[in-house]
């Protein structure tokens, strides 16, 4: 026998109605959907179109800070400065390391027919870097003739690491300075036990009494007394700091001489067994 062709068979599929309603509607949904995204996107330029910010500046890394520069041009700045016309060789001479033979005689300087100039103190007070590598300290000096000056040392290293002048001087203006910025008033300290034990232990470190101060004193405190001794007239105010670990004191003092002046404390304090004390005063003696 042989056997006859084959019948195709129709297999039944039941779907849920929603998945049927899905595929179908799919297509449109999604263009909608493009279509409003479009849309806001339109929107959003039209009322605020987008603006080319400014370019954001690198930070610039601090100058490392090379103390024998800073030295080498405080001394330049104080033999500068320093001249009297009645013995002009003097002056020359001690200008005479620094100019060598790259500068003029007396690095550029010439004195009048009379006249001297001293010194009284020099600093740095401020630094820069310029692309080449050397420094340019500002350096105040303050003269006994023409007062408080401020002059631009600039300075380089050599290839054997020494030190060289790598320009003229420059007389400047000072650096920009505003008016002092006291922070405003802090949480004021409303403990009488606090504020007793702060009083106290100031009234013996302006007076340098270290063995009153010790009663004080946290276990692991250390504390540097100050070299003139001071008498606390009043304390005016207590704030604690924002970090609640010490205490700004605000008070007034008067020396032996009889100045009076208004000094601020920062006064590190630790509850300890149901005490107050002091584990530092304004300054780490150890850092």
């Amino acid at each position: 026998m042989v056997d006859g062709p084959s019948l195709p068979t129709v297999a039944t599929v039941t779907r849920p109605l929603w998945q049927i309603r899905l595929a179908r509607e799919l297509p449109r949904y999604l263009l909608c959907a493009l279509s409003v995204a479009g849309l806001a996107a339109s929107a959003r330029y039209a009322i605020a179109p987008p603006r080319m910010g400014a370019p954001v500046a690198p930070l610039r890394e601090p100058a490392p800070r090379d103390q024998a520069a800073e030295a080498y041009a405080v001394l330049f700045a104080r033999r500068y400065l320093t001249w009297d016309a009645a013995v002009p060789q003097t002056s020359a001479e001690a200008l005479a390391a620094f100019a060598g033979g790259a500068m003029e005689v007396d690095g550029g300087r010439q004195l009048p027919l009379s006249g001297r100039q001293g010194v009284d103190w020099a600093e740095v007070v401020q630094q820069r870097q310029t692309a080449r590598g050397e420094h340019v300290y500002t350096v105040a000096a303050q003269t006994d003739t023409a007062g408080l000056l401020y002059i631009a040392v600039s300075v380089t290293r050599v290839a054997d690491g020494s030190l060289a002048l790598s320009s003229y001087p420059a007389f400047v203006g000072a650096p920009a300075a505003a008016p002092a910025q006291l922070p405003p008033h802090r949480r004021e300290v409303r403990d009488p036990a606090l504020e007793t034990v702060v009083e106290r232990a100031l009234r013996n470190y302006l007076m340098a009494s270290r063995s009153e101060l010790a009663a004080d004193l946290s276990s692991d405190a250390r504390v540097s007394l100050p070299t003139m001794a001071l008498n606390l007239e009043s304390l005016e105010r207590v704030d604690w700091s924002p970090d609640g670990r010490s205490v700004v004191a605000v008070l007034r003092a008067r020396d032996a001489r009889g100045v009076q002046y208004t000094l601020a404390y920062e006064v590190d304090v630790v509850h300890v067994q149901g005490r107050w004390e002091v584990s530092a005063v304004q300054m780490d003696p150890d850092e």
